[in-house]
């Protein structure tokens, strides 16, 4: 049961005392209020298709967000893992030692080298070494140059003093070189 104070969401429609007893003017009263309805309702539903729409975007930039955030969680972790490569670089590097080291302790530790490189590489870690490359500076930090006479090694990479890093295409690390540049001889 209603009370006073409530009203009918549909009017009724006026008899034709009310209109004078013109049921044509009634008639037009109603399609007015029909074409009324009509567009409220097209409106409606327009805001309603663009909040969806919206919605549906928002959703998808959120995803790609996440996936992005997730990629980039594990960068300071791999930065820390660099150390680690570094120094099983440096235990390489210095053949005499190296080679004076038993056999089966070697393999071993070049097999746990391997590993770990294998399980960086699957986390999208890749090695930058330039050797022989055209100097970029995106991606190489030059420490030195070093005079060449032969004008092909201008501007490239003679000597890699730290390899250099690439997470998700990104540069972690720029690899520490020496670039050659060319001096004319007169």
């Amino acid at each position: 049961m209603k009370n006073d104070n409530e009203k009918d969401d549909i009017e009724m429609v006026p008899d034709e005392e009310s209109d004078g007893g013109n049921p044509a003017a009634s008639l037009k009263k109603l399609r007015e209020k029909l074409k009324a309805c009509q567009k409220e309702k097209d409106e409606y539903l327009a805001g309603w298709q663009r909040a969806k729409a919206d919605l549906i975007n928002y959703k998808r930039e959120v995803e790609t967000n996440k996936g992005e955030l997730a990629k980039f969680a594990n960068e300071n972790l791999m930065r820390d893992l660099l150390s680690v490569l570094d120094s099983f670089d440096m235990a390489f590097m210095n053949k005499e030692t190296w080679e004076s080291v038993p056999e089966g302790w070697r393999k071993g530790v070049e097999y746990i080298h391997t590993q770990f490189l294998t399980v960086l590489r699957e986390n999208n870690l890749e090695q930058i070494n330039p050797f022989g490359e055209a100097f970029d500076p995106a991606r190489h930090e030059p420490v030195e140059t070093v005079l060449t006479d032969e004008k092909s090694k201008d501007h490239t990479v003679v000597e890699v003093l730290q390899r250099g890093y690439v997470f998700h295409g990104k540069v972690i690390r720029p690899a520490r070189v020496h670039i050659a540049e060319f001096q004319h001889k007169e």
